[in-house]
């Protein structure tokens, strides 16, 4: 009788690339086709159906995990399913991973039961499988419902309750502080603007206007924004009486750096993007006007500058130059209004330079 070499191990072993295939919403067969024609066995001889039948047993395996990284914490408290804790990170990790342009559908729109059944529109949109898109719809619902009322700062919370990287959870508080404060991003205007974008404005918005700005601990929110700071930038309207000192010192500094068609066109339309700038901040403390900044920067802004032929280089030399000037200006109540410009084009000044596509 031949000896027969018998190795038993209770690890659950994941294959990295048919996890990937679950997780993009392949189905079984369409996986053990795609294997198939990447020479997935070829080299070892195996023929179809035992790979269809190891893709098979992988997806049962992956289906029964699915159960508990509804909540990861209960993946590392589970006796059934051992894994090594690389590898539970990456199942984790792949699992709450979501698609740039599939976030960018989802953002605006009410998380209900009704939206998510005309999920298959976003699929055919992004190209995505449905599956994976509903997976992703439901990772979402699912990590606002557990944070949007957790005090301390959503990306710490997402990471800590669902075992994700800081990258990853800053994907995700990105999307929940949009919703929670119902900014408007769905509008015909802003669909030019990819997730990437509003990532980066959502969160210095997040650093600069709420309470965590000048407050930690956990009673403080990034969630809830500094009512007190929104309602001090009225106090900007000041400034308005400054445009011809401020309009002087802007054009002293560009003049050596900008082309002579662009210096005229800043120096005659200067009024108009110096009074934007003003009267968007002098509205913020309105939740109307809150919700409606991205709008409100296209189309006083944006628009404008697109219109006279801005490139970007020239949009960031201006914002740089007007903050620089009204810092320097000599006014009254002095520090505090500087305090109060300087935290405002923080923010601005993030949000154009990400928003101004040519």
């Amino acid at each position: 009788m031949a000896d027969v070499d018998v190795f038993i191990s209770n690890y659950t072993l994941v294959d990295p690339e048919i996890y990937q295939l679950w997780i993009e919403g392949f189905s079984s067969s369409e996986a053990v086709s795609y294997l198939k024609q990447k020479g997935f066995g070829h080299s070892m001889g195996a023929p179809s159906d035992l790979i269809a039948s190891d893709v098979l047993d992988h997806y049962r395996t992956y289906s029964l995990i699915e159960l508990y990284l509804n909540a990861p914490t209960k993946l590392m408290e589970q006796s059934c399913f051992q894994l090594e804790p690389h590898v539970r990170d990456l199942i984790t990790e792949k699992y709450y991973s979501i698609d740039d342009v599939v976030a960018r559908e989802i953002l605006g729109k009410k998380l209900s039961s009704r939206y998510r059944k005309d999920l298959d529109e976003v699929a055919e949109k992004t190209c995505v499988k449905l599956k994976s898109v509903r997976r992703q719809f439901d990772n979402v619902k699912r990590i606002f419902k557990s944070v949007e009322e957790m005090p301390g700062t959503l990306t710490n919370n997402i990471k800590q309750h669902f075992i994700i990287s800081n990258d990853l959870a800053k994907k995700y508080a990105c999307i929940v502080f949009l919703a929670c404060l119902r900014f408007e991003t769905t509008k015909k205007k802003l669909q030019y603007l990819s997730f990437s974008d509003l990532l980066t404005c959502s969160h210095a918005i997040m650093i600069y206007w709420t309470y965590t700005y000048q407050h930690t601990g956990p009673e403080y929110y990034d969630t809830e924004m500094d009512k007190e700071f929104l309602l001090d930038l009225r106090e900007l309207r000041c400034l308005l009486d400054k445009e011809k000192e401020i309009k002087h010192l802007v054009c002293m500094r560009l003049k050596p750096v900008l082309l002579e068609r662009a210096f005229h066109e800043l120096d005659g339309n200067f009024r108009s993007y110096w009074r934007a700038l003003i009267t968007i901040a002098c509205n913020l403390h309105r939740n109307r006007e809150l919700r409606d900044l991205f709008v409100d920067l296209c189309e006083k802004l944006i628009d404008p500058w697109r219109q006279n032929g801005w490139n970007r280089e020239q949009v960031n030399k201006f914002l740089a130059s007007i903050t620089q000037s009204v810092l320097e200006l000599e006014i009254s109540r002095d520090q505090e209004t500087r305090c109060l410009w300087d935290r405002y084009m923080q923010v601005i000044t993030i949000c154009l330079d990400k928003m101004y596509h040519i």
